[in-house]
């Protein structure tokens, strides 16, 4: 005899053999529920107090028998059969409801949540006596209105209470009409959508902390720059504010069942949360929403690997993908099976993130090995560069400051430079030629970004070596974002840590052109050497030059007169040699 599943502690033999006949019932296709099942499962819940489920296939057979207390069902895990995109559950929860009441936010969630056929409640009398149905499906997701204020559409429909006798619904051909109507709407969505799905964002900002709270908004506005970069449709962003973070789910569980009934209004698979999550977090989360779950270090490496193009980049990014994996390898973690593909799982170590536990350390110590051999090689071209006695100038700064665009506009090179968060990961080294024959090699390096992951910031460590060796950095800003100071608060926190705050720099604010002129004043009141440029305008980029030529006096005269740097002279000689 099949099993009695959920809350069986307390119960008495004869409850047992109640709950077990349950499972010779059958349903035809074409009913939701029949007279006898329906009975059954009143008596039951007579008998034992507790509402009292039966998970109905639609072969018409009794799956399982579910028992729960006096106000709701547990469900169990029922796998993934059949919950493919367009397609339903294949099974519906015909249960009962003791005090009469209609369908619960639990039942609707878990309906939602499972994709289950049908979420069907037997309203039973104070005696016992089912009095009453009220029952609810899921339905296609809505035409997305490009209305911010357009009311929003449930994915579930509810019907209810029909009496008892009165219920007529073909259960079988309504179903059919679901799955065919969900597999063409859902055929049609995708076809213009970006390859990783739709996403929610979440962030939880946490009361203790004043600083979540005072930059929740940018925190949000800067992980919706991540995902658009990574390929992903952001359809919303949940902010929740709570004293700590729930050490479970992150989010409250009230907060949770909102977010997979918006996810699938929405049709949303993915969850991305501005936060890194533990393996157990990530699973937890999985186990409770069927949603992919996304933390905030695995969305950067993920665009890490899109955009690594040498080898050397490649083995960085696979090491630090490694690393962020090995304490989730054990992990029976859905979001983690699907790694091999989509978001998350590109680069070249997505098909090392399944392997055992063991393999996995051998991989990081030969790629250590190799890193490390590479920043060898580094070390030796610097050595060149500095009996060359050529001056180095790094640009460094917060990721999309334009640190690529002002490289290019200086050197006139041609490296990519695009309007995304790490478009640049490896360094780039172009001449720039000033008057009377001096040069220096200017430097594009990697971005710099809050919070970046331990791992990641280890593995790019020796790329970071380029800067160690400057004599001068550009510190690129961008004037117009409105975290500007808090970005350069972070870039000169990490130039710290990396050791590099006793090199002399230029404070170059971009994108000036974006500026209003009272922002422009206020700017322009900061000590010290500060540049503002706009890096698609060369004739803007004198000043920074001037500025440049003035704090390299000292290396050129090293080995030959320092050459003085004016308009005039520009106007005599070339100014820049790509």
């Amino acid at each position: 005899m099949p099993q009695v599943l959920g809350n069986t502690n307390g119960l008495a033999p004869h409850a047992h053999r109640t709950l077990e006949r349950i499972y010779r019932r059958k349903v035809p296709l074409d009913a939701i529920t029949t007279p006898e099942l329906t009975r059954a499962l009143a008596d039951a819940s007579k008998e034992t107090g507790r509402q009292v489920g039966a998970l109905v296939g639609r072969n018409g057979e009794v799956e399982q028998v579910v028992v729960g207390d006096t106000s709701k069902l547990m469900l169990p895990d029922i796998g993934r059969l059949r919950a493919a995109e367009g397609r339903l559950r294949g099974l519906r929860l015909v249960h009962t409801h003791l005090f009469g009441e209609e369908l619960s936010r639990d039942d609707i969630v878990d309906l939602v949540r499972l994709r289950l056929d049908m979420m069907f409640a037997i309203l039973l009398t104070p005696e016992g006596e089912p009095r009453s149905f009220h029952y609810a499906y899921n339905v296609p997701p809505a035409p997305r209105s490009k209305q911010a204020d357009a009311p929003r559409v449930p994915p579930y429909r509810t019907v209810g209470p029909v009496l008892v006798g009165r219920l007529d619904v073909n259960f079988g051909a309504l179903i059919r009409s679901l799955e065919d109507e969900f597999g063409r709407i859902v055929k049609a969505l995708r076809e213009n959508e970006a390859k990783d799905g739709r996403a929610i964002l979440v962030h939880v900002a946490e009361k203790t902390k004043p600083d979540s709270m005072l930059h929740a908004d940018e925190r949000l506005r800067e992980l919706a720059e991540l995902a658009r970069t990574a390929g992903v449709d952001v359809v919303d962003t949940i902010l929740q504010v709570r004293d700590k973070l729930d050490p479970r789910h992150v989010l409250g569980k009230g907060k949770l069942d909102e977010v997979v009934l918006r996810a699938a209004e929405l049709d949303a698979r993915t969850l991305i949360f501005d936060h890194d999550l533990s393996p157990s977090q990530a699973s937890s989360i999985s186990a409770r929403t069927e949603l992919k779950i996304i933390d905030r270090t695995q969305l950067i490496l993920d665009i890490f690997a899109q955009h690594a193009e040498t080898s050397d980049g490649k083995l960085q990014v696979e090491l630090a993908q490694l690393k962020y994996a090995l304490p989730r390898l054990g992990q029976k973690d859905d979001s983690l099976s699907r790694l091999t593909g989509g978001i998350g799982g590109r680069g070249p170590g997505e098909t090392k993130l399944e392997i055992g536990r063991r393999r996995a350390r051998e991989r990081v110590s030969h790629l250590e090995s190799q890193l490390k051999r590479l920043s060898q090689d580094r070390q030796q071209r610097r050595k060149r560069r500095a009996r060359a006695s050529i001056p180095i100038v790094s640009i460094v700064g917060y990721t999309n400051a334009g640190k690529s665009t002002l490289l290019n506009t200086l050197t006139g090179a041609d490296v990519i430079a695009e309007n995304k968060l790490f478009a640049t990961l490896d360094p780039r080294s172009r001449r720039l030629r000033f008057p009377e024959e001096r040069e220096v090699v200017v430097t594009d390096t990697v971005g710099f970004i809050r919070d970046l992951p331990p791992d990641l910031f280890t593995a790019f460590r020796a790329t970071f070596e380029e800067v160690a060796d400057a004599n001068l950095l550009l510190h690129v800003v961008d004037a117009s974002d409105p975290a500007a100071e808090q970005h350069i608060r972070t870039t000169e926190e990490l130039l710290a840590e990396l050791d590099l705050a006793s090199i002399p720099r230029i404070l170059v604010y971009n994108k000036i052109d974006r500026v209003d002129p009272d922002r422009r004043r206020q700017l322009s009141l900061r000590r010290g050497d500060v540049a503002f440029v706009s890096a698609i305008e060369p004739q803007s980029t004198k000043p920074l030059l001037e500025m440049m030529a003035r704090l390299l006096r000292d290396r050129w005269a090293e080995s030959a007169l320092y050459p003085t740097y004016s308009v005039e002279a520009e106007e005599r000689n070339e100014l820049v040699e790509a």
